[in-house]
């Protein structure tokens, strides 16, 4: 008889165990999970800000009277003066004879993938072949540079949200 109480008793305590192992599982999932849509937010507002802060910077670029056409933050216009914009990226105009290699990385990147596809591509399709996850703050800071490349005369948007090689022959 002492043997069936003995399991008895072993049988509810791990039964017990196994029900606080359900609950704080149960609770680590819901950690989890609060701080994956934490993260995403936050990853949007970074997306946000970096387009912002790039764009005020051209802004007040171009109210201080300085070349719009500026190049890198990091060293001098490869086609003109050296100016000096901290903490921006500048996209120079595009003009003949000017290649896709004066724009920063990640434009250039851009560039090339819109110019190998054979029809118009929107910013999701691009974000994965630039080697960036496809979430929503990457797509949106990706389609705010191709609208920028769009209003450089890199690029055209032929219909919204779809962009093309502003030039075939490259």
């Amino acid at each position: 008889m002492e043997e069936a109480t003995l399991m008895g008793s072993l049988i509810e305590e791990l039964e017990a165990r196994e029900a606080a192992a359900r609950v704080r599982v149960k609770e680590l999932a819901a950690q989890i999970a609060e701080l994956t849509a934490r993260l995403e937010g936050e990853r949007e507002a970074l997306s946000r800000l970096r387009v912002t802060r790039e764009t005020v910077a051209e802004v007040l670029t171009a109210l201080s009277g300085r070349d719009a056409d500026a190049g890198p933050v990091a060293g001098p216009d490869p086609v003109g003066p050296e100016v000096r914009v901290v903490g921006a990226i500048m996209v120079p105009h595009w003009r003949e004879g000017l290649s896709s290699d004066v724009l920063p990385d990640v434009y250039r990147d851009m560039v090339e993938v819109v110019a190998d596809a054979s029809s118009p591509m929107q910013a999701k399709q691009i974000v994965p072949r630039i080697g960036l996850p496809a979430v929503t703050g990457k797509i949106e800071g990706t389609r705010g540079k191709l609208k920028r490349l769009v209003q450089r005369g890199w690029l055209i948007e032929d219909q919204p949200g779809r962009f093309a090689p502003a030039r075939r022959d490259r």
